[in-house]
């Protein structure tokens, strides 16, 4: 095996896309590949202190986190190369669209197909990196992405990971087993 010393080099990486308000009612979208689901309802962040999006969630106690979906990959990039300290209105260069939450002080943003409501739990500021929790106040899901039965079907996001080791980005959606399922062969 070669060695590569110290890296974040874990695959895949997930693509959130986290949403606030800007002062001026801007929206403001950055891409995230750092942080996930850490309880029952809660996600966690792991973000630098200066990014603009930060100041939002400490202004308003609220953001959204997306999962994007393939048709916008795009803007989805574009959102974490430009950095809304230097362009404020990075969201307006895009097609996409936003509507205001019904549970937080955050957008929604219409194309992509899971969205999570969040209210801001607690900001923590560690020696390693600043980590914001947030609290699930809701999940949203666009029609498409169901089943017959109503439910999420996660082959219908058409979500896609981050390759932090070679900055490359990766179609997700077939299923290849059943969890809890597969493994239980091994069970005696």
């Amino acid at each position: 095996m070669k060695s590569f010393g110290v890296q974040p080099y874990l695959f895949p990486m997930p693509t959130y896309m986290i949403a606030t308000y800007n002062e001026d009612e801007s929206v403001d979208v950055m891409m995230m590949a750092w942080g996930g689901i850490c309880a029952e309802d809660m996600v966690a962040l792991n973000l630098e202190a200066s990014h603009k999006t930060v100041e939002n969630i400490k202004k308003r106690k609220a953001f959204t986190l997306s999962v994007p979906g393939s048709d916008t990959l795009d803007e989805s990039d574009f959102f974490g190369i430009i950095s809304a300290n230097k362009d404020g209105n990075k969201f307006s260069k895009t097609r996409l669209t936003a509507k205001k939450s019904d549970r937080v002080d955050a957008p929604v943003i219409q194309e992509y197909p899971l969205t999570l409501e969040c209210s801001l739990l607690e900001v923590q500021a560690q020696p390693y990196g600043l980590r914001i929790l947030g609290k699930i106040e809701n999940v949203l899901a666009k029609e498409n992405v169901l089943d017959n039965s109503g439910k999420i079907d996660a082959g219908k996001l058409h979500a896609f990971i981050f390759d932090q080791m070679q900055n490359g980005y990766y179609a997700v959606g077939e299923k290849i087993g059943k969890a809890w399922g597969n493994g239980t062969k091994f069970i005696k």
